[in-house]
């Protein structure tokens, strides 16, 4: 039984030879939120994922414990409340954001008990007084925070474009930067504040702080990034007669006419009137690039598909590592009502952040140790981090279970970056974290990419077929 009411179906009645056609190449957060934003447009959709299940980067994974099999993030993630079309579409497809989710305002909190904790208020006063009662901070270093604040919100959160974060907090006390714009900055961009836009990571303030109440509330997984979305909008589709086919790689596109074919195309898959890449963005230029070497494509469709292509080969990418570890010492976790605690990060000592998953839905004493931007093996960044865990959290005992990286989880996000755009011609669009848009490499804005990319791939058929 549908979990929508009839009225959000789509449109039935419309028959299936009429039916405007998508395929949609790559199942991530993207890529089902543009194929929900077709579907419900009266599109009909076949969406191919290479991987066999549903998620993108954020999906889940199994995980071994000792408490037995385990599905966890196949990386830690955090949501912010400022991220609303996210939260909308989990509810579209059934899931509780309230249930799933554990909400708790803005806390960079460190194991000394000091740090930044922002009041349940509305914005922005949660976060001038947050920032004013900061512990572990003088009088003067909190004087300062504040008044750059306020500079920066007086200049409408704008700098100039080639402005890094580090430019951004030149003259701020060292403390300040250490413990709350590196960690900000390195959990929203994943790009050391030496080299991370500033445009970008205002944006993102401007966003989280003065959105509304709730706003700035950090938001923690309490179950697979999978089964938050990704998984419940391939059953929303499936029930509604599209294809969701998972394991299916395209190889190639292929122009005819107007419309297009796909390589690994089944026969009641062809053509498409539009087909969305939602896929990374290496993977997106090779298919656009396999696009363009088609001798009926008009010239300037394949000259810019190659420019498209060459910008999403251009960007630089960036790692995150997870290191999911065992505590079997029942006074070696976090505090209760405390599931995270920010950690102080240098070379030697590399987890930015520590997550207990045992508040969060999973088993007693499970913990994941979260690495941003570190290029080291997985046998360093292990022992590392347990080294670090004994240091700053005086845990002993800690058994690492399994270490993840993501070599490519987001671009690098720097200043003046030239991203790819949504359209690439020919009935051609993209998607993904990495399209250009106002938010760096997050959930947040892989979904209004794959919403923008549907919207503009709806309203330019809508113009192709206006007698």
């Amino acid at each position: 039984m549908s979990r929508d009411s009839a009225k959000d179906k789509p449109r039935t009645s419309v028959p299936r030879a009429a039916q405007p056609r998508a395929a949609i190449l790559g199942g991530g957060w993207a890529g089902f939120a543009a194929a929900l934003a077709l579907a419900r447009s009266g599109w009909h959709i076949t969406l191919h994922e290479a991987a066999r299940e549903p998620g993108g980067r954020a999906r889940g994974m199994d995980l071994d414990t000792p408490q037995g099999p385990l599905r966890v993030d196949n990386g830690q993630h955090i949501l912010i409340g400022a991220y609303t079309e996210s939260l909308r579409l989990m509810r579209e497809v059934g899931v509780d954001p309230e249930r799933a989710l554990h909400r708790q305002p803005m806390a960079l909190p460190y194991a000394d008990g000091s740090g930044l904790r922002f009041p349940d208020w509305p914005a922005p006063l949660d976060a001038l007084a947050g920032i004013a009662t900061a512990r572990g901070w003088s009088l003067g270093e909190r004087a300062a925070l504040l008044a750059r604040a306020v500079r920066w919100r007086l200049a409408g959160f704008r700098c100039v474009p080639q402005a890094t974060v580090a430019d951004l907090c030149a003259g701020l006390p060292q403390r300040l930067v250490s413990e709350f714009i590196d960690p900000l900055c390195i959990s929203a961009l994943n790009t050391p504040i030496h080299l991370a836009s500033g445009t970008v990571f205002l944006r993102v303030l401007r966003d989280a702080l003065f959105s509304g109440r709730g706003g700035s509330h950090f938001l923690v997984p309490r179950r697979d990034l999978g089964s938050l979305f990704p998984a419940p909008a391939a059953q929303w589709l499936q029930e509604r007669g599209h294809a969701v086919r998972l394991g299916s790689r395209v190889a190639e596109l292929q122009p005819q006419g107007p419309h297009w074919t796909l390589g690994a195309a089944q026969a009641e898959d062809a053509p498409f009137d539009a087909v969305l890449l939602a896929c990374p963005a290496p993977e997106a230029a090779r298919l656009a690039l396999t696009a363009a070497e088609h001798d009926s494509l008009p010239a300037r469709d394949g000259i810019a598909l190659q420019r498209w292509a060459q910008l999403a080969q251009d960007l630089q990418h960036r790692p995150i590592a997870t290191v999911y570890a065992q505590t079997f010492d029942a006074s070696h976790t976090l505090p209760p009502g405390a599931p995270w605690l920010a950690l102080r990060s240098t070379p030697d000592a590399p987890a930015q952040f520590v997550f207990d998953r045992g508040q969060l839905g999973g088993p007693q004493g499970l913990m994941a140790f979260v690495i941003s931007d570190s290029a080291s093996d997985r046998e360093t960044l292990q022992a590392q981090v347990l080294a670090q865990a004994q240091a700053q959290l005086g845990w002993h005992g800690l058994v690492a279970l399994r270490t993840v990286i993501d070599k490519r989880a987001t671009f690098a996000c720097l200043p003046q970056l030239q991203r790819p755009g949504v359209e690439l011609g020919h009935g051609l669009w993209a998607c993904g974290d990495h399209v250009d848009g106002p938010y760096p490499a997050t959930i947040e804005g892989a979904v209004r990419s794959g919403m923008q990319a549907a919207a503009a791939a709806a309203a330019a058929h809508r113009t192709a077929h206006t007698d």
